[in-house]
C-alpha cells in the first residue's frame, strides 16, 4: 500500500499559497477543452505539476491528478483515497441542477461500493465475465458489423459514429446479455436519447425498465448469459442493485468501445504515421488500437476519489473530504512512461487507459472491448478499403463532455460497394 505521506502538520504550504493556488484553478470545461484537452493537460502540468486544482463545470472545486506517480498512488490506496461520495465537503456547492451529479451522487452500485462488499461484487463480475466465449463474440461482432455496412454500402456515404460505431458495442453487450435483436433495437433507441442534449431521464429509465424485466426472465429461465451467471454467482443481491449494475455495465462500456472505434478510424484517415501501422493486415490492428489508447483514449477522466483523511499527494495538501479527478489520458501523456514513437509502444501496455489497481476495469473486460473494437476495423477495412473523410478534419466536433472522448459525428465517403445480407 502507498504511503500517506506527511500530516497536514507537516505540511510546508501557507494558507496564503493555497488560496492563489485556488484562486488560479483550471476549468475543467468549455470549447477549448473539449476540442484539445491535451493542449490543457500539458498547461496544467507545466503551470501546477502533478497534482492541480481544477474548477468543474457549474463551478465546483476539485483536484486533479495528472501524472502517473500519483495516479497509480491514489488507485493502490482505496483506503486514504475511497470511492463512497458521501465524504465529499464540497456537496454545498453543488448545484441543484449540476449535470454531474448522476456520476457522483452515492449509488448502492458496485462502483460507489467499498471494502469487503466491492471486493465480493467485482469478483463475481469478473468470473460472470469470464463465461463470455471470445472467439463467440468475435464471430458476432463479424456478422453484426457486416450488417451496419450493409446499411449504406451502396450510397457512398456514411456517419461512421451514429450508422457503425456507436451501434456495434451496443448490439455486442445485448447479445452477452441474452437479449434478442429486436429488443437491443429497442435498446439503442433508448440509448440515443439518454445522451442526447435535454432532458433524458425519461429515455434512462426507458433503459433501466428493459433491464429490469431481462433479469425477471433471466430469474425464471437462466441461459449462458451474462445475467444469468451474475445471478448465479450472488444469488442475494438486490434485484435493484443488479440492475444498476448492469446499465453501467451497459452504459460504460458501450461508450468506451465506441468511442475506441471512433477514435480509431479518425487516427486512420487522418494521421499518416498511424495509417501506416494498419498496412500490415490484420495482425496490427490490435498494435494499432493500443496506440490510440495512448493518443486519444476513451476515457480521459474518471471522476471521483474522496480522501478519508488529510494528506499529501504530489506537492499538495489534500484535506480529508476533497474530490479528486483522475487525469487517465493525461497520465497517459506523462513523458516518464509515454513513448515517444508509434513503433514505440508496441507491447507497452501502460497506458492507464482501463484505469489501474484493485478499481481498475476487472479482467477479462479489456479483452473483450479489444475484441469488439478490433474486429469493427478489420471488418471496415475489408468493406471499405478506399473510405476517406468527407470534411476538413478541423471540421470534427467532439462530445462536450468531461469524461470521454469521442466524435459526435465522423462523416465519410467511399466506393460504393456490395451488400453481403444474413
Amino acid at each position: 500500500m502507498s504511503s500517506p505521506g506527511p500530516t497536514a502538520e507537516a505540511w510546508p504550504q501557507s494558507d496564503q499559497e493555497a488560496r492563489r493556488d485556488r484562486a488560479d484553478a483550471i476549468e475543467l470545461f468549455g470549447p477549448r477543452f473539449h476540442q484539445n484537452p491535451a493542449e490543457l493537460y500539458r498547461e496544467i502540468r507545466a503551470q501546477f505539476g502533478p497534482v492541480a486544482p481544477i474548477v468543474l463545470e457549474g463551478g465546483v472545486p476539485a483536484w486533479f491528478v495528472g501524472d502517473y506517480r500519483e495516479i497509480s498512488q491514489v488507485c493502490g490506496n482505496s483506503d486514504l483515497f475511497a470511492r463512497d461520495s458521501r465524504r465529499w465537503n464540497a456537496w454545498d456547492q453543488v448545484p441543484e441542477d449540476w449535470s454531474l451529479r448522476a456520476f457522483v451522487q452515492h449509488q448502492p452500485t458496485m462502483g460507489f461500493a467499498e471494502g469487503d462488499e466491492y471486493r465480493h461484487r467485482v469478483r463475481t463480475f469478473g468470473t460472470a465475465l469470464s463465461g463470455v466465449d471470445q472467439f463467440e463474440l468475435q464471430r458476432y461482432c463479424e456478422t453484426t458489423a457486416d450488417r451496419l455496412i450493409d446499411a449504406f454500402a451502396t450510397t457512398g456515404t456514411a456517419d461512421l459514429i451514429s450508422q457503425f460505431a456507436y451501434q456495434l458495442p451496443l448490439y455486442a453487450l445485448a447479445w452477452g446479455f441474452g437479449m434478442s435483436r429486436d429488443d437491443a433495437l429497442y435498446l439503442l433507441q433508448d440509448m440515443v436519447e439518454s445522451v442526447r442534449d435535454g432532458d433524458s431521464t425519461a429515455a434512462h429509465e426507458r433503459v433501466a425498465r428493459r433491464i429490469r424485466r431481462l433479469v425477471r426472465q433471466k430469474r425464471e429461465l437462466p441461459g449462458a448469459d451474462l445475467i444469468s451467471r451474475w445471478r448465479e454467482g450472488d444469488p442475494d443481491l438486490a434485484e435493484d442493485s443488479l440492475v444498476q449494475d448492469l446499465v453501467t455495465v451497459l452504459t460504460a462500456g458501450q461508450q468506451t468501445v465506441s468511442h475506441w472505434i471512433g477514435n480509431a478510424i479518425r487516427l486512420m484517415l487522418t494521421d499518416e504515421g498511424f495509417a501506416v501501422t494498419l498496412t500490415g493486415g490484420r495482425r496490427s490492428i490490435r498494435h494499432a488500437l493500443h496506440e490510440v489508447l495512448w493518443e486519444d483514449t476513451p476515457t480521459q477522466n474518471y471522476i471521483g476519489r474522496f480522501a478519508t483523511r488529510d494528506t499529501q499527494l504530489g506537492d499538495r495538501l489534500i484535506q480529508a473530504g476533497d474530490m479528486l479527478v483522475l487525469g487517465l489520458a493525461a497520465g497517459n501523456t506523462d513523458p516518464r512512461i509515454r513513448p515517444e514513437t508509434y513503433a514505440a509502444n508496441v507491447g507497452n501496455n501502460a497506458f492507464l487507459s482501463f484505469g489501474t489497481g484493485d478499481r481498475g476495469c476487472p479482467d477479462p473486460a479489456p479483452l473483450l472491448a479489444e475484441t469488439m473494437a478490433s474486429t469493427a476495423i478489420q471488418v471496415l477495412m475489408d468493406r471499405l478499403p478506399d473510405v476517406r473523410l468527407r470534411v476538413p478534419p478541423h471540421d470534427l466536433q467532439w462530445v462536450p463532455s468531461v469524461w470521454m472522448r469521442g466524435l459526435m459525428e465522423l462523416p465519410v465517403e467511399f466506393s460504393p460497394s456490395y451488400v453481403i445480407g444474413d
